[in-house]
């Protein structure tokens, strides 16, 4: 049973503030973050959190496939103890969906520019100042691990629903306009 199957069975742990990873290069560490970059990538998503698949510690992975972003692209990474610092309190709306939450996306407000930090497996520092899908997909993977879904920080349910009805009312509105 692939790692997502089992995450979407539904788990306390998606909703619970992960613990910090002790030791960071740890063989079964290495293997979670191999096994949810394998994961992520055959989902197809861009993010995968700890949490997601029942391990309830501080870390995520992503990338960015350029045909995603539109921006430079970035390969995959795991983000081990992040940190996450604002820079100004205005947010914009994003679209999201999540890979626990199979068919549904919302509008959700997010902070345009961050700065993250954390090490990666080897304990080197990884992070940097980032902005657009970037800083969106660290926000969202970084929620998960304080227990936050992204549902939960929807504001305007009229951008919240499944990813076909959402598509199709948005083809009908171009119609007309």
């Amino acid at each position: 049973m692939s790692l997502l199957k089992i995450a979407r069975m539904g788990h306390p742990v998606l909703v619970q503030r992960a613990e910090a990873v002790p030791d960071p290069g740890a063989p079964e560490i290495r293997r979670l973050v191999a096994d949810m970059i394998e994961t992520m990538i055959d989902a197809p998503g861009i993010g995968l959190a700890a949490p997601q698949v029942h391990v309830p510690l501080r870390l995520f992975v992503f990338h960015l496939p350029r045909e995603r972003t539109g921006e430079a692209a970035a390969p995959p990474a795991v983000v081990i103890n992040p940190v996450l610092e604002f820079f100004a309190p205005e947010q914009v709306l994003r679209w999201e969906g999540c890979l626990s939450i199979p068919g549904l996306r919302a509008a959700v407000p997010r902070y345009e520019r961050i700065r993250y930090a954390g090490v990666d497996c080897d304990g080197n520092p990884v992070g940097g100042e980032v902005g657009g899908l970037h800083a969106n997909v660290v926000q969202h993977e970084y929620d998960h691990l304080d227990g936050i879904l992204y549902t939960m920080r929807v504001t305007d349910f009229t951008t919240f629903g499944f990813t076909d009805e959402l598509a199709r009312a948005a083809e009908s509105r171009a119609e007309a306009a």
